[in-house]
Formats: C-alpha cells, sequence, structure tokens
C-alpha cells in the first residue's frame, strides 16, 4: 500500500506509514472529575448549562478536558458542523460551520492535524484541500444519506445523457462524485454556483430539493437526482402549519434541503448559516428551525431572548461522533482519512472552484 498524495503532480509516493505510527499513541489519560478539572472548565460550562445538567457535567468535563490538553500536544485543530452537539460545538471545537466554510476555514489552519467531527464526506473534503495534512474522523462509519445515493459511475452515466451540460454537485458526496464534477456546491452558494456558468442547462446533483429550490431562482434549466438529506425530507408543509397555528407569531426558518411544499411555507430559507445569521441579527421572540435540531441548542447557547420550538429531527450519523470518539481519534490517530490519489486531483479542482468563486 502506498501513502496518499493528492496532488495532481506528485511524484511517487513513500511507503505509507499509519498516522499512529508516525505521531506515536498516547496513554490514556485519567477521566476523574477532580475540583482542578472542574475549575478549569467552569467557562465551558457556562456555554452549555442549558443543555448539560450540573450532575452530567462531571461525565462531560473531564472528556472536554482531555481533548482540549491533548489538541495542542498534538497540534492538532478541531473542526464542527453546525450539527454537532452543545459539548462538542460549545467546548472542544476550534473552527465551527456549515459545509462551505468548513471547507474553506480547512485551507487555512496551520496545524499538522485535522479533526473533523462531521460526516465523511466532509472529512474527504478536509483531505482534498489539505494533502499534506493528517485528517482524522472520529467515527468512519459516519456517512450521508446524499452522498450514499449516488456514485461516481452514476455522474459518468448522466454525462454520457447529456453531454456537454456542466455538473454542478452538492459537497454532500464522495470525493469519487466530486471527481467527475465542473464545480461543488453547498446549499450557501449553489444559485452563485449555478448562474455562473455559462450554459442554459444545468445537472445539479443529488440534492432533488435542493435542485427545485434553486430552478425557482434562475432562469436555466436545472436537471437533477432523486437524492434526499434524510432529515430534511421528514419535515412536512402541513407539519409546519400545524406549528404556526399552534404558536402565534412564530417565524419558521427552512433549509432548502427541504421540499419546496416546506420552504413555501417559511418565512425565510437559507443555508445553516444563513438560518443562524437570521436569527442573531433579526432576534426572532420565537422561532423555528427547519433542521437538524442540534443546531437550534447551538445557537440558543449564543442568544437570548429567543424561544425556540425545536422539532426534533436528529441526524444519526453526526450524532455518531462523541467526547470519547474524538478523544480516542486524538489518542490513537484514528480514523485517518485517505483519498484514492487516482481521483484526488480531480475532486480537489471541483472544491476548489467553489471555494474561489467570487460571489
Amino acid at each position: 500500500m502506498t501513502r496518499l498524495d493528492l496532488r495532481a503532480d506528485a511524484a511517487p509516493a513513500p511507503a505509507f506509514v499509519s498516522a499512529a505510527a508516525r505521531f506515536g499513541v498516547i496513554e490514556k489519560p485519567d477521566l476523574a472529575y477532580t475540583p482542578a478539572i472542574a475549575r478549569e472548565t467552569a467557562h465551558l460550562y457556562e456555554k452549555v448549562k442549558d443543555f448539560i445538567p450540573a450532575i452530567e457535567w462531571a461525565a462531560y468535563a473531564p472528556y472536554v478536558h482531555a481533548i482540549n490538553r491533548l489538541k495542542k500536544e498534538r497540534n492538532a485543530v478541531i473542526l464542527a458542523h453546525n450539527y454537532q452537539t452543545p459539548d462538542i460545538f460549545h467546548c472542544v471545537a476550534d473552527i465551527v460551520g456549515d459545509s462551505l466554510q468548513l471547507a474553506r476555514d480547512a485551507t487555512k489552519v496551520d496545524a499538522e492535524i485535522i479533526v473533523q467531527c462531521g460526516v465523511h464526506f466532509m472529512a474527504e473534503t478536509s483531505k482534498l484541500l489539505n494533502p499534506e495534512k493528517t485528517v482524522l474522523i472520529p467515527d468512519a462509519k459516519a456517512g450521508c444519506s446524499l452522498s450514499e445515493s449516488i456514485t461516481g459511475a452514476d455522474v459518468r452515466l448522466l454525462k454520457e445523457r447529456y453531454p456537454g451540460v456542466p455538473v454542478v454537485t452538492y459537497v454532500n458526496t464522495s470525493a469519487d462524485v466530486k471527481a467527475e464534477t465542473d464545480i461543488c456546491c453547498t446549499s450557501s452558494n449553489v444559485l452563485a454556483v449555478v448562474e455562473s456558468l455559462e450554459s442554459d442547462t444545468v445537472l445539479c446533483i443529488p440534492d432533488e430539493y435542493l435542485a427545485m429550490n434553486v430552478a425557482r431562482q434562475t432562469n436555466k434549466k436545472i436537471l437533477t437526482w432523486k437524492g434526499h438529506c434524510e432529515v430534511h425530507e421528514r419535515f412536512t408543509a402541513a407539519e409546519l402549519l400545524a406549528y404556526k397555528e399552534a404558536n402565534p407569531g412564530i417565524e419558521i426558518i427552512g433549509h432548502p434541503e427541504c421540499h419546496p411544499d416546506v420552504i413555501a411555507v417559511c418565512d425565510f430559507a437559507g443555508s445553516t448559516s444563513g438560518m443562524i445569521n437570521y436569527v442573531k441579527d433579526k432576534r426572532p421572540q420565537k422561532v423555528l428551525l427547519v433542521t437538524e435540531c442540534s443546531m437550534a441548542s447551538n445557537i440558543q447557547a449564543e442568544v437570548e431572548g429567543v424561544d425556540f420550538v425545536k422539532p426534533c429531527n436528529l441526524c444519526p450519523h453526526m450524532k455518531r461522533i462523541t467526547l470519547p470518539k474524538i478523544l480516542d481519534s486524538l489518542l490513537n490517530m484514528t480514523e485517518e482519512v485517505l483519498v484514492d490519489p487516482a481521483i484526488a486531483g480531480r475532486a480537489r479542482l471541483a472544491v476548489e472552484r467553489m471555494v474561489n468563486l467570487k460571489q
């Protein structure tokens, strides 16, 4: 097996050496909840006290303390998506955001090691943009229904069916799919990406609802794929109308991975970062976020005077990432994320085109 180098012009790679061999395995620290740890983590508990009872913090704090100490020793940085639980998002993460923000920030980190607290395609994206860095994901089984809905072979067949039509691929996909793509997009920049292309027809894959929602905002013909997010597809317009009836004055904010009928009854629709900014800027008295429910908790910890109504749709994949798994990842340097060099260069170009797109 060879060590993977993602540069398109890379020289033959040296023999592969595991991250554990390169960086060494560290003995697991004592995870007792001591008065010293209580004092050193007290400022972090203040951020999450509304979501974690004091009696439970005794179990969280030793992990938080150990992770924050160990990432300094390892020269590591932790990237966490908005859907991570508050203990990860507010207590150990160095960089937080949506897929686009994490992709951009991944190119700016100085650390040798990136620990991706999200799902596997996000870790792959970090590796594509940081080929010389070691990228870890605390649980390699943290997948994504959208990513798993399409393969590189599927995209090649679409390109045969629609020759010359540019392919815009949602970042929620594997590197294999990105390698067949002209440019990637996220929910926050999909319209800008589509409009940047000269073609009158665009393949926008794999999220069917995202494509349908962007089709309403452009004169271009949008072709799509029948992929869905298992969290956002569960919301219905009837459900949201019932919330509105039960909560007069509530503002409903939707994510464009939802069905267009759902978006039609929302007061605002946008990416996870757009939803967060809306709440922080507008400060609605009562709000419902039509997305993964941990994000509401993460925003609630940062804003005052906003009442959050939470229809709790959880992403089972995001929830595979936990504090114990993050600690084990840093201790044992697992799971290392590698990308096949045969596709890495092309996949990276598609992501870089998105990251570098002027908006």
